[in-house]
């Protein structure tokens, strides 16, 4: 990932970071805890296997994310969140309920229960 060389704030620099479709769901999913790439490839609706490594290749080059191997065969390698990574989660937990609040607002509930994701309408 090229990054630019002129930022007007550190938060553009974290959002050219973290930009893109895939990346906070990648994060986001790090969050049950240590996961496999198949794992991971599973969970996430819609990423190819190529597209899962490119971003996990850059989430790991900015330290959000960290892996382990362990030998043997086959070869097994488990994704994870670094400190860092648990900080850009807190922000990534709010974006989730923000999204939950609108959908509510919005009668949109029937995706939140599709995808089985708890809601309290209050």
């Amino acid at each position: 990932m090229k990054l630019r060389e002129n930022y007007t704030c550190p938060l553009e620099f974290v959002h050219d970071i973290i930009k893109g479709k895939w990346k906070t769901i990648i994060i986001f999913q790090l969050r049950k805890g240590k996961c496999s790439f198949s794992e991971l490839h599973r969970e996430i609706s819609g990423i190819s296997q190529k597209m899962l490594l490119e971003q996990l290749k850059e989430l790991r080059e900015f330290g959000f994310v960290d892996k382990k191997s362990y030998s043997g065969y086959p070869l097994q390698v488990e994704y994870f969140l670094t400190e860092r990574g648990e900080k850009i989660l807190s922000a990534i937990k709010i974006m989730q309920d923000i999204g939950i609040e609108y959908m509510i607002e919005n009668n949109m509930t029937q995706f939140l229960d599709k995808k089985g994701i708890k809601y309290d309408i209050s």
